[in-house]
Protein backbone atom coordinates (compact mmCIF):
# COMPACT_ATOMS: atom_id res chain seq x y z
CA UNK A 1 0.00 0.00 0.00
CA UNK A 2 3.07 2.22 0.57
CA UNK A 3 2.67 3.56 -3.62
CA UNK A 4 -1.02 4.35 -2.41
CA UNK A 5 -0.34 6.18 0.50
CA UNK A 6 3.02 7.66 -0.10
CA UNK A 7 3.28 7.70 -3.91
CA UNK A 8 6.47 5.61 -3.72
CA UNK A 9 7.76 2.11 -2.37
CA UNK A 10 9.00 2.54 0.65
CA UNK A 11 10.39 -0.19 3.09
CA UNK A 12 8.95 -0.03 6.50
CA UNK A 13 11.41 1.27 8.53
CA UNK A 14 11.00 3.83 5.97
CA UNK A 15 7.36 4.47 6.09
CA UNK A 16 8.02 4.77 9.94
CA UNK A 17 10.35 7.47 9.73
CA UNK A 18 7.97 9.10 7.60
CA UNK A 19 4.94 9.01 9.45
CA UNK A 20 7.28 9.65 12.46
CA UNK A 21 8.60 13.11 10.64
CA UNK A 22 5.34 14.22 9.92
CA UNK A 23 3.73 13.99 13.02
CA UNK A 24 6.64 15.83 14.74
CA UNK A 25 5.90 18.88 12.15
CA UNK A 26 2.26 18.63 11.72
CA UNK A 27 1.29 17.71 14.64
CA UNK A 28 -2.17 16.41 15.50
CA UNK A 29 -3.40 16.77 11.92
CA UNK A 30 -0.81 14.43 10.71
CA UNK A 31 -2.07 11.88 13.40
CA UNK A 32 -5.56 12.10 12.41
CA UNK A 33 -4.49 11.84 8.76
CA UNK A 34 -2.99 8.77 9.22
CA UNK A 35 -5.52 7.30 10.82
CA UNK A 36 -8.03 8.03 8.15
CA UNK A 37 -5.25 6.42 5.60
CA UNK A 38 -4.01 3.30 7.56
CA UNK A 39 -6.85 1.81 10.03
CA UNK A 40 -9.31 3.74 7.81
CA UNK A 41 -11.54 5.71 10.85
CA UNK A 42 -12.30 9.59 10.86
CA UNK A 43 -11.37 11.31 14.07
CA UNK A 44 -11.44 14.47 15.59
CA UNK A 45 -9.51 15.59 19.02
CA UNK A 46 -12.54 15.26 20.80
CA UNK A 47 -13.55 11.63 19.77
CA UNK A 48 -9.83 10.60 19.52
CA UNK A 49 -9.40 10.32 23.15
CA UNK A 50 -12.25 8.45 25.45
CA UNK A 51 -14.04 10.28 27.69
CA UNK A 52 -15.07 9.38 31.50
CA UNK A 53 -18.28 9.11 30.82
CA UNK A 54 -17.02 6.85 28.15
CA UNK A 55 -14.95 4.64 30.86
CA UNK A 56 -17.17 4.59 33.66
CA UNK A 57 -20.23 3.50 31.16
CA UNK A 58 -17.65 0.64 30.08
CA UNK A 59 -17.81 -0.11 33.72
CA UNK A 60 -20.88 -0.92 34.54
CA UNK A 61 -21.13 -2.96 31.40
CA UNK A 62 -18.17 -5.23 32.48
CA UNK A 63 -18.78 -8.78 33.94
CA UNK A 64 -18.64 -8.49 37.72
CA UNK A 65 -16.64 -11.55 37.55
CA UNK A 66 -14.18 -10.09 35.07
CA UNK A 67 -13.85 -6.73 37.59
CA UNK A 68 -13.49 -9.20 40.64
CA UNK A 69 -10.47 -10.82 38.63
CA UNK A 70 -8.60 -7.47 37.54
CA UNK A 71 -8.59 -6.53 41.12
CA UNK A 72 -7.52 -9.70 42.46
CA UNK A 73 -4.46 -9.34 39.17
CA UNK A 74 -3.91 -5.50 40.37
CA UNK A 75 -3.16 -6.83 43.66
CA UNK A 76 -0.83 -9.28 42.77
CA UNK A 77 1.29 -7.13 40.59
CA UNK A 78 1.37 -4.75 42.65
CA UNK A 79 2.48 -7.11 45.49
CA UNK A 80 5.34 -7.82 43.57
CA UNK A 81 6.48 -4.99 42.13
CA UNK A 82 6.33 -2.96 45.38
CA UNK A 83 9.17 -5.68 46.30
CA UNK A 84 11.33 -5.34 44.14
CA UNK A 85 11.44 -1.55 44.08
CA UNK A 86 14.81 0.16 44.92
CA UNK A 87 15.50 1.76 48.09
CA UNK A 88 17.58 5.23 48.47
CA UNK A 89 21.02 4.75 49.49
CA UNK A 90 22.82 7.14 52.03
CA UNK A 91 26.69 7.07 52.70
CA UNK A 92 28.76 9.66 55.59
CA UNK A 93 32.77 10.17 55.31
CA UNK A 94 34.37 11.40 57.89
CA UNK A 95 37.35 13.27 55.65
CA UNK A 96 40.11 15.76 56.76
CA UNK A 97 37.94 16.74 59.62
CA UNK A 98 35.04 17.52 57.42
CA UNK A 99 32.38 15.45 56.23
CA UNK A 100 30.69 13.99 52.74
CA UNK A 101 27.44 12.73 51.95
CA UNK A 102 26.32 10.30 49.52
CA UNK A 103 22.85 9.77 48.22
CA UNK A 104 21.38 7.93 45.65
CA UNK A 105 17.42 9.03 45.11
CA UNK A 106 14.60 7.59 43.15
CA UNK A 107 11.80 9.69 42.18
CA UNK A 108 8.74 8.30 39.54
CA UNK A 109 9.04 9.33 36.15
CA UNK A 110 6.34 12.30 35.26
CA UNK A 111 4.68 10.68 32.31
CA UNK A 112 4.89 7.68 30.59
CA UNK A 113 3.01 6.09 27.71
CA UNK A 114 1.74 2.82 27.01
CA UNK A 115 1.21 0.83 23.77
CA UNK A 116 -1.96 -1.47 23.93
CA UNK A 117 -2.52 -3.75 20.73
CA UNK A 118 -5.73 -3.82 19.42
CA UNK A 119 -5.65 -5.01 15.90
CA UNK A 120 -6.52 -9.00 16.18
CA UNK A 121 -7.88 -9.16 19.76
CA UNK A 122 -8.21 -7.62 22.84
CA UNK A 123 -5.12 -7.30 25.42
CA UNK A 124 -6.73 -5.96 29.09
CA UNK A 125 -3.51 -7.91 30.41
CA UNK A 126 -1.30 -5.48 29.00
CA UNK A 127 -2.62 -2.34 30.40
CA UNK A 128 -2.39 -4.77 33.58
CA UNK A 129 1.30 -5.86 33.00
CA UNK A 130 2.45 -2.62 32.17
CA UNK A 131 0.09 0.52 34.01
CA UNK A 132 0.26 -1.44 37.39
CA UNK A 133 4.13 -1.30 37.74
CA UNK A 134 3.95 2.25 36.73
CA UNK A 135 1.52 3.07 39.22
CA UNK A 136 3.59 1.31 41.91
CA UNK A 137 6.75 2.92 41.22
CA UNK A 138 4.45 6.57 41.38
CA UNK A 139 4.01 7.58 37.99
CA UNK A 140 1.27 10.04 38.33
CA UNK A 141 0.05 10.50 34.32
CA UNK A 142 -0.09 7.40 32.29
CA UNK A 143 -1.92 7.75 28.88
CA UNK A 144 -2.73 4.57 26.85
CA UNK A 145 -2.69 4.33 23.02
CA UNK A 146 -4.55 1.76 21.47
CA UNK A 147 -6.03 1.59 17.66
CA UNK A 148 -9.09 2.62 17.22
CA UNK A 149 -11.22 -1.46 16.61
CA UNK A 150 -13.58 -3.28 18.17
CA UNK A 151 -10.64 -4.98 19.72
CA UNK A 152 -9.20 -1.80 20.97
CA UNK A 153 -10.29 1.76 21.61
CA UNK A 154 -13.94 0.82 21.07
CA UNK A 155 -13.64 -2.49 23.72
CA UNK A 156 -15.66 -2.36 26.23
CA UNK A 157 -13.81 -4.81 28.72
CA UNK A 158 -10.41 -2.77 27.68
CA UNK A 159 -12.13 0.66 28.82
CA UNK A 160 -13.11 -1.18 31.78
CA UNK A 161 -9.77 -2.42 33.01
CA UNK A 162 -8.69 1.32 32.38
CA UNK A 163 -10.40 2.53 34.43
CA UNK A 164 -10.57 -0.18 36.98
CA UNK A 165 -6.93 0.73 38.01
CA UNK A 166 -6.89 3.90 37.79
CA UNK A 167 -6.36 5.05 33.84
CA UNK A 168 -8.16 8.11 32.93
CA UNK A 169 -6.18 8.67 29.74
CA UNK A 170 -6.72 6.53 27.04
CA UNK A 171 -6.37 7.46 23.29
CA UNK A 172 -7.94 5.63 19.93
CA UNK A 173 -4.90 5.63 17.81
CA UNK A 174 -2.27 3.01 16.89
CA UNK A 175 0.72 2.41 14.79
CA UNK A 176 3.58 4.77 14.25
CA UNK A 177 1.59 7.50 14.33
CA UNK A 178 0.86 6.96 18.26
CA UNK A 179 4.14 6.53 19.31
CA UNK A 180 4.93 9.66 18.02
CA UNK A 181 2.35 11.38 18.86
CA UNK A 182 3.37 10.43 22.76
CA UNK A 183 7.06 10.82 21.94
CA UNK A 184 6.83 14.33 20.50
CA UNK A 185 3.15 15.31 21.61
CA UNK A 186 0.72 16.76 20.02
CA UNK A 187 -2.73 18.93 20.38
CA UNK A 188 -4.32 17.09 22.94
CA UNK A 189 -1.32 14.67 23.87
CA UNK A 190 1.26 16.15 26.09
CA UNK A 191 4.84 14.12 25.28
CA UNK A 192 6.00 10.99 27.74
CA UNK A 193 9.19 10.29 29.38
CA UNK A 194 8.92 6.73 28.58
CA UNK A 195 6.71 4.71 26.34
CA UNK A 196 5.95 1.17 27.06
CA UNK A 197 4.03 -1.92 25.43
CA UNK A 198 4.10 -4.48 22.91
CA UNK A 199 2.94 -3.56 19.22
CA UNK A 200 3.03 -4.88 15.77
CA UNK A 201 6.26 -4.07 13.70
CA UNK A 202 5.82 -0.87 12.48
CA UNK A 203 4.66 0.32 17.04
CA UNK A 204 8.25 -1.22 17.19
CA UNK A 205 10.10 0.29 14.41
CA UNK A 206 8.54 3.86 15.30
CA UNK A 207 9.51 2.92 19.66
CA UNK A 208 13.69 2.68 17.79
CA UNK A 209 12.51 5.77 15.93
CA UNK A 210 12.57 7.87 18.75
CA UNK A 211 14.41 6.56 21.21
CA UNK A 212 16.46 9.18 22.62
CA UNK A 213 13.64 11.98 22.47
CA UNK A 214 12.19 9.72 24.85
CA UNK A 215 12.60 6.17 26.68
CA UNK A 216 11.57 2.94 25.91
CA UNK A 217 11.29 -0.49 27.27
CA UNK A 218 12.53 -2.70 24.59
CA UNK A 219 11.94 -3.34 20.68
CA UNK A 220 9.34 -6.69 20.94
CA UNK A 221 9.79 -9.47 18.52
CA UNK A 222 7.68 -12.59 18.31
CA UNK A 223 6.99 -14.39 22.30
CA UNK A 224 8.88 -17.94 22.26
CA UNK A 225 9.17 -20.26 25.17
CA UNK A 226 11.62 -23.27 25.72
CA UNK A 227 10.57 -25.61 27.96
CA UNK A 228 13.62 -27.64 29.72
CA UNK A 229 12.20 -31.32 30.75
CA UNK A 230 13.82 -34.06 32.27
CA UNK A 231 12.53 -37.97 32.65
CA UNK A 232 9.58 -36.54 35.40
CA UNK A 233 7.46 -34.12 32.87
CA UNK A 234 4.32 -34.57 31.28
CA UNK A 235 4.40 -35.14 27.41
CA UNK A 236 0.85 -33.32 27.40
CA UNK A 237 1.56 -30.41 29.87
CA UNK A 238 5.30 -29.96 27.49
CA UNK A 239 2.85 -29.87 24.26
CA UNK A 240 0.50 -27.54 25.80
CA UNK A 241 3.06 -24.98 27.29
CA UNK A 242 4.59 -24.82 23.51
CA UNK A 243 1.09 -24.42 22.13
CA UNK A 244 0.44 -21.76 24.30
CA UNK A 245 2.76 -19.24 22.83
CA UNK A 246 2.87 -20.27 19.61
CA UNK A 247 -0.55 -19.84 19.51
CA UNK A 248 0.57 -16.45 19.40
CA UNK A 249 1.51 -16.44 15.69
CA UNK A 250 4.40 -15.88 15.21
CA UNK A 251 5.64 -17.35 17.75
CA UNK A 252 8.26 -19.92 19.31
CA UNK A 253 8.25 -22.91 21.24
CA UNK A 254 11.07 -24.97 21.47
CA UNK A 255 11.99 -28.36 23.84
CA UNK A 256 14.93 -29.10 25.20
CA UNK A 257 15.53 -32.28 27.13
CA UNK A 258 18.15 -35.65 27.59
CA UNK A 259 15.07 -37.92 28.27
CA UNK A 260 14.79 -39.18 24.25
CA UNK A 261 11.28 -41.16 25.06
CA UNK A 262 9.93 -37.61 25.12
CA UNK A 263 10.77 -36.01 21.92
CA UNK A 264 8.07 -38.85 20.48
CA UNK A 265 5.67 -38.80 23.00
CA UNK A 266 5.34 -34.71 23.25
CA UNK A 267 5.32 -34.92 19.15
CA UNK A 268 2.27 -37.32 19.29
CA UNK A 269 0.27 -34.74 22.63
CA UNK A 270 1.39 -31.95 19.92
CA UNK A 271 -1.17 -33.45 17.17
CA UNK A 272 -3.94 -34.46 19.56
CA UNK A 273 -3.98 -30.69 20.88
CA UNK A 274 -3.63 -28.87 18.28
CA UNK A 275 -6.84 -30.36 15.96
CA UNK A 276 -9.01 -29.48 19.67
CA UNK A 277 -7.54 -25.12 20.10
CA UNK A 278 -9.58 -22.66 18.19
CA UNK A 279 -6.02 -20.88 17.28
CA UNK A 280 -5.01 -24.78 16.40
CA UNK A 281 -3.88 -24.21 12.73
CA UNK A 282 -2.17 -20.88 13.39
CA UNK A 283 -0.03 -22.75 16.44
CA UNK A 284 0.37 -25.23 14.18
CA UNK A 285 2.35 -22.96 11.50
CA UNK A 286 4.00 -21.52 14.16
CA UNK A 287 5.67 -24.73 15.53
CA UNK A 288 6.27 -25.41 11.81
CA UNK A 289 8.04 -22.39 11.11
CA UNK A 290 10.16 -21.67 14.83
CA UNK A 291 9.40 -24.58 16.81
CA UNK A 292 12.26 -27.51 17.49
CA UNK A 293 12.27 -30.75 19.46
CA UNK A 294 15.55 -30.76 20.59
CA UNK A 295 17.77 -33.90 21.95
CA UNK A 296 20.64 -32.54 24.32
CA UNK A 297 23.28 -35.17 25.56
CA UNK A 298 22.76 -34.31 28.81
CA UNK A 299 21.09 -31.61 31.43
CA UNK A 300 24.80 -29.68 31.31
CA UNK A 301 24.11 -29.27 27.28
CA UNK A 302 20.56 -28.74 27.65
CA UNK A 303 21.79 -25.37 30.17
CA UNK A 304 24.17 -23.97 27.82
CA UNK A 305 21.91 -24.61 24.86
CA UNK A 306 19.21 -22.63 26.72
CA UNK A 307 21.68 -19.67 27.99
CA UNK A 308 22.85 -19.42 23.98
CA UNK A 309 19.28 -19.24 22.79
CA UNK A 310 18.82 -16.65 25.77
CA UNK A 311 14.49 -17.40 25.54
CA UNK A 312 12.07 -14.68 26.67
CA UNK A 313 9.83 -17.51 28.71
CA UNK A 314 11.99 -20.49 29.85
CA UNK A 315 9.69 -23.37 31.54
CA UNK A 316 12.17 -26.29 33.78
CA UNK A 317 9.68 -29.04 33.73
CA UNK A 318 11.26 -31.14 36.08
CA UNK A 319 10.28 -32.66 39.89
CA UNK A 320 13.49 -30.84 41.57
CA UNK A 321 13.72 -27.93 39.30
CA UNK A 322 16.46 -25.84 41.44
CA UNK A 323 19.50 -27.84 40.53
CA UNK A 324 18.86 -26.82 37.08
CA UNK A 325 18.02 -23.21 37.49
CA UNK A 326 21.58 -22.46 39.18
CA UNK A 327 22.88 -23.24 35.72
CA UNK A 328 20.76 -21.10 33.93
CA UNK A 329 21.42 -17.01 33.56
CA UNK A 330 19.89 -15.71 30.46
CA UNK A 331 15.80 -16.17 30.11
CA UNK A 332 13.59 -13.38 30.69
CA UNK A 333 11.33 -15.45 32.92
CA UNK A 334 11.69 -18.62 34.57
CA UNK A 335 8.75 -20.78 35.88
CA UNK A 336 9.62 -24.11 37.57
CA UNK A 337 8.23 -27.19 38.26
CA UNK A 338 4.94 -29.13 36.30
CA UNK A 339 2.00 -26.60 37.70
CA UNK A 340 3.62 -23.17 36.73
CA UNK A 341 2.76 -22.70 33.12
CA UNK A 342 4.11 -20.01 31.53
CA UNK A 343 0.22 -18.83 31.34
CA UNK A 344 0.47 -17.88 35.26
CA UNK A 345 3.13 -15.17 34.19
CA UNK A 346 1.25 -13.90 31.03
CA UNK A 347 -2.08 -13.01 33.25
CA UNK A 348 -1.97 -13.54 36.57
CA UNK A 349 1.56 -13.91 39.01
CA UNK A 350 3.13 -10.59 39.62
CA UNK A 351 6.29 -9.63 37.72
CA UNK A 352 5.38 -8.38 34.12
CA UNK A 353 4.60 -10.38 30.69
CA UNK A 354 6.83 -7.55 29.15
CA UNK A 355 10.01 -9.86 28.56
CA UNK A 356 13.08 -9.48 26.34
CA UNK A 357 12.87 -11.77 23.08
CA UNK A 358 14.74 -12.73 20.24
CA UNK A 359 17.87 -13.17 22.49
CA UNK A 360 18.30 -10.10 23.92
CA UNK A 361 17.46 -11.75 27.87
CA UNK A 362 21.30 -12.36 27.51
CA UNK A 363 21.56 -8.66 28.19
CA UNK A 364 17.90 -7.34 29.03
CA UNK A 365 15.16 -7.92 31.66
CA UNK A 366 11.90 -7.51 31.80
CA UNK A 367 9.32 -4.78 32.42
CA UNK A 368 9.29 -3.72 35.95
CA UNK A 369 8.81 -1.00 38.33
CA UNK A 370 12.06 0.13 38.84
CA UNK A 371 12.05 1.21 35.05
CA UNK A 372 9.63 3.83 35.73
CA UNK A 373 11.79 5.59 38.43
CA UNK A 374 14.18 8.01 37.31
CA UNK A 375 18.06 7.47 39.98
CA UNK A 376 20.06 10.30 40.40
CA UNK A 377 23.28 10.87 42.56
CA UNK A 378 23.57 13.36 45.41
CA UNK A 379 27.26 14.42 46.47
CA UNK A 380 27.75 16.59 49.54
CA UNK A 381 31.29 18.21 50.52
CA UNK A 382 32.16 20.36 52.79
CA UNK A 383 35.06 22.49 52.74
CA UNK A 384 37.70 20.39 54.72
CA UNK A 385 36.79 17.43 53.23
CA UNK A 386 36.99 19.17 49.94
CA UNK A 387 40.30 20.17 50.85
CA UNK A 388 41.41 16.81 51.91
CA UNK A 389 40.42 15.22 47.97
CA UNK A 390 42.15 17.99 46.61
CA UNK A 391 45.38 16.76 45.72
CA UNK A 392 42.95 13.62 44.13
CA UNK A 393 41.32 15.86 41.81
CA UNK A 394 44.57 17.78 40.63
CA UNK A 395 46.33 14.40 39.76
CA UNK A 396 43.92 12.94 37.39
CA UNK A 397 42.96 16.22 35.67
CA UNK A 398 46.41 17.02 35.36
CA UNK A 399 46.29 13.38 33.61
CA UNK A 400 43.73 13.96 31.70
CA UNK A 401 44.69 17.54 30.70
CA UNK A 402 41.60 19.41 31.90
CA UNK A 403 43.26 22.24 33.90
CA UNK A 404 40.15 23.77 34.74
CA UNK A 405 38.45 20.48 36.65
CA UNK A 406 41.54 21.38 39.16
CA UNK A 407 40.79 25.18 38.58
CA UNK A 408 37.31 24.30 40.18
CA UNK A 409 38.52 23.38 43.25
CA UNK A 410 41.05 25.95 43.59
CA UNK A 411 39.04 28.75 43.45
CA UNK A 412 37.60 27.65 46.42
CA UNK A 413 40.61 26.61 48.51
CA UNK A 414 42.42 30.15 48.09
Amino acid sequence: RTLELFGEALSPRDVVKRICEDVRREGLGAVLEYTRKLDRVELTLESMRVTDAELRSAVRQADPVLLQTVRRIRENISEFQRAVLPADARVERRLGGGGVILRQRHLPMRRVGICVPGGAAAYPSTVLMTAVPALTAGVREIAVVVPPTAWGGYNSDLLAVCHEIGVAEVYRIGGAQAVAALAYGVEGIARVDKIVGPGNLFVALAKQHVFGDVDIDSIAGPSEVIVLADATARADFVAADLISQAEHSPGSGVLITWHEPLLDAVEDALRGQLGELDRGGLAAQSLRDYGALILARDAAEAARLTDELAPEHLHISMDDPEPMLSQIQNAGAIFLGHYTPVALGDYIAGPSHVLPTGGTARFANGLASADFLKRSSIIQYDRLSLEAEADGVRLMAAKEGLTAHSASVDIRLR
